[in-house]
């Protein structure tokens, strides 16, 4: 069955709809623990050997070494949005409908099944890295393609279904609202002090300190002032731009760098914890403003929305942003 993306009226979001992701693999039912994970899995797709469980390859990259490959980008097998439909908005009564349109693919981080961060070298996350960049740049090229969103899930609670270590891109052919209002809120902000707020963020961050984790020439992670969840991290980079496909190599090798040392931070010091993670960048066309700024947001999934916080939109952290910061710079 196709996607569909629907409207709800209320409140102008778009929903997406994807009955064909109900057939997932759910191999984490098995409560598979750190340790526990082989090096390959006959059941999993992504590792070496299984390439017949894949739809196609689109992009191979080589490993450091070059003897084999370290990335693989292939068509996610149970799609949330698809190519292959038309774009047209359709009334339905008094409500607003499309085609699910998009793209939805898996990047594939490594050949080991059980490949854990903490394992990886920066070289390997440099690599990463460079397939994200390389994917969003062809994808973002379409002129259908409105947004792309480049995400990692890890663990049970992050929603994540498949072991093997991957990351996923999905593209959409419209821009969700909650993006827009935060441009939106970037817009305003320029309008009246004439400068990036999140420019305005980096430099406040970088001179303050007490919530910095890390830092290098290019990219500083920091616990945001008003994190919404226990041990929120932002990485952000320290020259402004507005999308994610203009960084350059030598920030991309800075930002492998950071990310990675971010995520084995959050590795030993809490106990290797569910979290997602996102690429927050431009729409489409907005690339080039001075008033957005790209970044990558980790959240962990270390609590559970409950009524309040699902009634009223609003989240309760129970843990300080400063108090957060301190615990992962203790030594």
């Amino acid at each position: 069955m196709k996607s569909e993306v629907r409207q709800n009226k209320a409140t102008g979001e778009w929903v997406i709809y994807a009955p064909s992701r109900r057939q997932r693999p759910e191999d984490f039912l098995k409560e598979a623990r750190r340790g526990s994970i082989p090096a390959y899995d006959e059941t999993c797709p992504f590792c070496v050997g299984n390439e017949e469980m894949l739809p196609e390859i689109r992009l191979e990259m080589p490993n450091p070494a070059r003897t084999e490959w370290q990335t693989r980008v292939v068509p996610n097998k149970f799609p949330a949005l698809t190519p292959e439909v038309p774009k047209e908005r359709i009334r339905r009564g008094i409500y607003l409908t499309m085609p699910g349109y998009g793209h939805h693919e898996v990047i594939i981080e490594s050949p080991q099944h059980d490949r854990a961060i903490v394992n990886t070298t920066v070289d390997e996350m440099e690599i990463v890295v460079e397939t994200y960049r390389r994917r969003y740049v062809t994808l973002m090229n379409e002129h259908e393609n409105a947004m792309a969103i480049l995400f990692r899930n890890h663990g049970v609670r992050s929603g994540a279904s498949l072991i093997h270590p991957h990351s996923q891109l999905v593209v959409t052919g419209v821009v969700p609202r909650h993006i827009r209002r935060r441009e939106d809120e970037a817009e305003r902000y320029f309008d009246r002090w004439g400068r990036c707020v999140f420019c305005d963020i980096l430099n406040f961050e970088q001179e303050d300190r007490r919530r910095v984790v890390a830092e290098n020439s290019a990219f500083l992670a920091f616990v945001p002032f008003a994190a919404e969840v226990p041990f929120e991290i932002w990485i952000m980079p320290k020259v402004h731009q507005a999308g994610f496909g203009t960084i350059t190599d030598a920030q991309k090798s800075d930002f492998a760098a950071t990310l990675h040392e971010v995520l084995c931070l959050l590795y030993s010091r809490l106990d290797d914890p569910d979290y997602n993670y996102v690429i927050n960048s431009a729409a489409q066309y907005r690339a080039e403003e001075p008033q957005l700024h790209w970044f990558l947001r980790i959240r962990t999934r270390l609590v559970t929305r409950a009524g309040f916080e699902i009634g009223s939109g609003m989240n309760i952290n129970p843990s300080l942003p400063e108090s957060d910061a301190d615990f992962l710079n203790q030594m």
